[in-house]
């Protein structure tokens, strides 16, 4: 078949299977790299080792497909309800994890599909899925195959389809039909996403210091947050939209109609305090195919935690007093320092009772910390 009637196919085929944007580029060495090299330097991938232990493979698409020569670029809306506004004990999630399903199990089946179009278009082809989870700059090679140009917080951005999408790829050997880069940059002198940020995580336009950025800190992060960083968290619980709602492009973006992506009853926004009434096996059921499974339960408590002691509430003593006992240490320091945030007599009893037989000198460090805190008492 020649590349621009199977290109003209795969496209048609793509939206069929509910891809919002589909463009296709060769497979190609990218500046990208070079800055990615600068990136992970200055140390702003935090604890995400894994980009530098596959630096070599980002260098090429062969890195993902040996004999790579195209790449079709594929996005995938997620917008879908408005955030509502968290009441006292209650923390925000991202909203590509409001739903039911995690993405990456949506669009795998997806791309197989598509995948398997190609191989019935030519049975020689070899091509492998990618939802960002393999070496690929995504970012880059959607910007060179038009899908939209990257903005100041980083992300692809679409003049009619704002931010709120995402994406995957489609890496083959076959030689397809290329579209043109989009090389026009709308950002402008906008400053808004830069100067939302909670955290400061843009040292500059462009560039994200990710050791910085809530949803790192809610979600890749793997033991305590940086004291200096967590009453900027606010009340995300899970992930950090604040860059994309303050964006100007995304008031425009259309809404999905996904049903996998549909925000759960629970979930815009989740109930925190009931976090903590969860053990393992609860949190499995209710979280396992869900992106809120990522930073495990320990992750998700932790987090939990800090939006509780960053947004005290009365309600909330008797959960974080079960997290401070709870058989986690990153559970049970986050809970101490909550529990300093709102200090009151049974929040101190809690605290010194459990300073008599804790072990765990981080958790320790906390409860001193938290004893010693000159914060009000909540009322």
């Amino acid at each position: 078949m020649h590349a621009a009637t199977l290109t003209g196919e795969l496209k048609r085929r793509a939206a069929e299977l509910g891809f919002s944007q589909c463009g296709v580029c060769p497979a190609v060495s990218l500046p990208g790299v070079a800055r990615l090299d600068d990136w992970l330097a200055a140390g702003y991938a935090g604890q995400m080792r894994y980009l530098a232990d596959r630096r070599d493979a980002y260098s090429h698409p062969r890195g993902v497909l040996d004999g790579a020569r195209s790449i079709v670029m594929l996005a995938m809306n997620y917008r879908t309800a408005e955030p509502a506004t968290p009441h006292a004990g209650e923390g925000r999630v991202s909203r590509y994890a409001w739903g039911d399903a995690d993405y990456h199990d949506v669009i795998r089946a997806r791309l197989d599909e598509l995948a398997s179009f190609l191989h019935t278009c030519n049975p020689d082809v070899r091509v492998r899925g990618v939802v960002d989870t393999a070496p690929l700059l995504e970012r880059e090679f959607a910007q060179l195959a038009g899908l939209g140009w990257i903005g100041k917080n980083t992300l692809v951005l679409n003049r009619d389809a704002g931010s709120w999408f995402f994406l995957a790829a489609l890496v083959t050997d076959v030689e397809l039909a290329y579209d043109q880069p989009y090389d026009t940059d709308h950002c402008g002198t906008c400053r808004a996403c830069l100067d939302a940020c909670p955290t400061n995580a843009f040292p500059r336009p462009y560039v994200l210091d990710a050791s910085r950025c809530i949803s790192y800190l809610t979600i890749e992060l793997r033991e305590a947050m940086p004291v200096e960083l967590r009453s900027g968290v606010g009340d995300w619980v899970f992930g950090c939209d604040v860059c994309q709602d303050v964006c100007p492009w995304n008031s425009r973006a259309p809404v999905s109609r996904e049903a996998g992506f549909a925000p759960r009853g629970d979930s815009n926004p989740i109930d925190l305090i009931a976090l903590f009434e969860l053990d393992d096996a609860a949190f499995r059921a209710r979280f396992r195919h869900t992106p809120l499974w990522r930073p495990k339960r320990l992750g998700l408590l932790r987090n939990a935690a800090i939006v509780l002691g960053n947004r005290p509430t009365e309600a909330a003593l008797p959960a974080l007093v079960r997290g401070l006992n709870d058989v986690e240490p990153l559970v049970r320091g986050a809970c101490a320092w909550a529990l300093g945030r709102c200090l009151q007599s049974e929040a101190q009893q809690a605290l010194e009772r459990r300073r008599m037989f804790e072990t765990d000198e981080e958790v320790l460090s906390e409860i001193d910390t938290a004893l010693s805190a000159a914060v009000d008492p909540i009322v």
